[in-house]
């Protein structure tokens, strides 16, 4: 039996779930399944259009819905968690049992955990360590922002590498690590260390241009780094450069989109008092309270760009 499940690709907590629930099927369901995975991003227009649900069962885990018949499991977080009103009375009307929601967990990781042993008996703790790190990563629960960008846990790095990869054989391959190994073995596995370094440096100069192309004022930060291939920054440096700021609100570019990142500064002096998923929502895009993102055609990064500066015009609150 072949069961595919489809993940938030480069992403700590979208890989953590897919391996929460393959680990929770074969337990439950299936020991000797055959899991196959496929990473999915969010980009303008029609998110499912090429994916295919060809497993004889379909999971999605920490990403939207689909109303796909074919599609049998699906959980996840976010405050925008539907496309359409039409998919979210879908998932209403769905008696299967098997189609879970809800976005005050903090991360999906934690949620199919929970799920798993309320409803169906599964015992996750063998997965503890990936669980409470998935939580703490996702859900932005760092002591401050220097633990968040200086990557001294094997748990941090992990999250660099599966950021920085773009080739789908290493992240799923971490998908099946996640089941198998403690992070920190993970972490020193050869293929795991080759992509970490060049990462690692990468990371250390990320720093240093976002601090180059940042503007801050009024409690949030703003900053343009599409001209630089830096798609997978970590999202904390801000914070990290300006602890005073609230919010902060970041351009970028890859080959497939143009992408405003909204953020809340976890450890800010100031209480957030936006919405950031109902923010991104107005655009087309949507997150969390605590975090968004809106994507478009890389064609329309001038689009992109002037709607990041609307979106900071509105963040940015009078100095006290």
């Amino acid at each position: 039996m072949k069961i595919k499940v489809f993940f938030h690709d480069n992403c700590f907590d979208g890989l953590a779930s897919a391996a929460v629930f393959s680990s929770f099927y074969r337990a439950v369901f299936s020991p000797r399944a055959d899991f196959a995975y496929e990473g999915l991003a969010h980009r303008a227009g029609q998110l499912f259009i090429d994916v295919e649900f060809d497993g004889d069962e379909n999971a999605i885990v920490d990403f939207k819905y689909s109303s796909d018949p074919r599609l049998t499991w699906w959980f996840d977080h976010h405050q925008s968690a539907f496309l359409s009103a039409e998919d979210e009375a879908h998932f209403r009307a769905d008696t299967s049992g098997r189609k879970f929601h809800d976005p005050s967990f903090r991360s999906c990781t934690k949620f199919i955990s929970h799920i798993a042993n309320e409803r169906f008996g599964f015992d996750s703790s063998r997965l503890g360590e990936l669980i409470r790190w998935a939580d703490v990563i996702d859900g932005a629960q760092f002591e401050n922002a220097r633990a968040a960008v200086e990557l001294r846990d094997p748990a941090m790095q992990l999250m660099m590498v599966i950021e920085g990869v773009r080739d789908p054989a290493q992240l799923h391959a971490m998908v099946r690590e996640f089941q198998e190994k403690p992070l920190e073995e993970i972490m020193k596995l050869d293929w795991v260390q080759t992509a970490f370094q060049p990462l690692h440096r990468r990371h250390l100069d990320s720093i240093e241009i976002i601090r180059r192309n940042a503007d801050y004022s009024d409690g949030t930060v703003f900053f343009d780094i599409s001209g630089y291939d830096m798609e997978g920054y970590n999202k904390f440096i801000p914070y990290y450069l300006f602890p005073e700021a609230t919010y902060c609100v970041g351009v970028s570019l890859s080959s497939f989109r143009a992408k405003i990142s909204v953020g809340s500064n976890p450890w800010s002096p100031r209480p957030r008092t936006q919405n950031l998923a109902a923010l991104c929502e107005r655009y087309g895009g949507g997150g969390h309270p605590v975090v968004g993102a809106i994507s478009f055609e890389p064609v329309d990064l001038p689009r992109a760009r002037q709607i990041a500066r609307e979106i900071t015009r509105e963040l940015r609150i009078a100095p006290e």
